[in-house]
């Protein structure tokens, strides 16, 4: 395509290296009857290998000068289907009945929100595999008591089992990002759900308790519960947020969650 210069407000940082782009795909699980779903095309230089992996490829790009350069690039290839669209408007069930795999190099800007937006779609998702900021992703995998555990790592961790895999320096993009950048896997949890209600009162508990990490959860939580109830659920109120496993929050936020009904 003719020069396409990166738009700041999408956050574009397009990859360029080949050594980065095979290793990538080395990470894809070829299943020929599987359908994927990129997020973020750019270019199309992981879009042409991705369809040789795949029975059907959709692509979701904002940008409407990447979306005329795809559909020309890829006009001859009928398991190709491009749609423009803000990633974080996309429902899935809107453009495909069965399970997909979801892919992309994400736009740094949005990653978290898109992830979240994505996880409330995970009943219909088998895979997720994404390039991010690699603080993200080190965040997402963090265990209780390090520096980067937080919020993103109890919230992924519930919806997800987090594997973290390659890195990518900024020297494999076009223009070169500030950061460095990982590949990371994510497998929805499909045996483990709660009802909405009750992932909208711990997504509120865990948000509260990391809201001021240096005061103990008789604080952070005190509009939401009182000692008593974290006692209860097996937790010292004098705790900070950052000692508490997953298991502790799925338990506190059940004990309150019960405890109201």
């Amino acid at each position: 395509m003719s020069q396409h210069r990166p738009r700041k407000r999408f956050g574009q940082h397009f990859l360029t290296d080949e050594f980065a782009i095979n290793e990538i795909m080395e990470l894809i699980d070829y299943r020929p009857e599987a359908t994927l779903v990129e997020i973020g095309p750019g270019q199309g230089v992981l879009t042409a290998p991705l369809l040789e992996r795949c029975a059907q490829l959709i692509a979701i790009e904002i940008d409407r000068d990447l979306s005329a350069h795809l559909r020309h690039r890829f006009a001859d290839q009928p398991k190709f289907r491009l749609i423009e669209i803000d990633a974080l408007k996309l429902q899935l069930s809107d453009i495909f009945d069965g399970p997909v795999t979801v892919v992309g190099n994400l736009p740094y800007n949005i990653s978290t929100p898109l992830l979240f937006h994505l996880f409330a779609q995970r009943l219909q998702i088998e895979s997720m595999l994404f390039m991010l900021q690699k603080e993200v992703v080190e965040r997402m995998a963090a265990r209780p008591g390090s520096k980067r555990y937080g919020r993103l790592s109890v919230m992924t961790q519930y919806y997800c089992v987090v594997e973290p895999l390659i890195e990518i320096p900024p020297s494999a993009f076009e223009p070169p990002p500030k950061v460095d950048s990982q590949m990371v896997r994510l497998h929805p949890r499909q045996t483990t759900l709660a009802n909405s209600q009750f992932e909208q009162s711990l997504s509120k508990l865990v948000t509260a308790a990391f809201a001021h990490r240096r005061k103990t959860l008789r604080n952070t939580l005190a509009g939401l519960c009182d000692a008593e109830t974290i006692i209860a659920a097996g937790c010292d109120p004098a705790a900070r947020a950052e000692t508490l496993s997953l298991e502790d929050f799925v338990t506190l936020a059940s004990t309150l969650y019960n405890s109201k009904e």
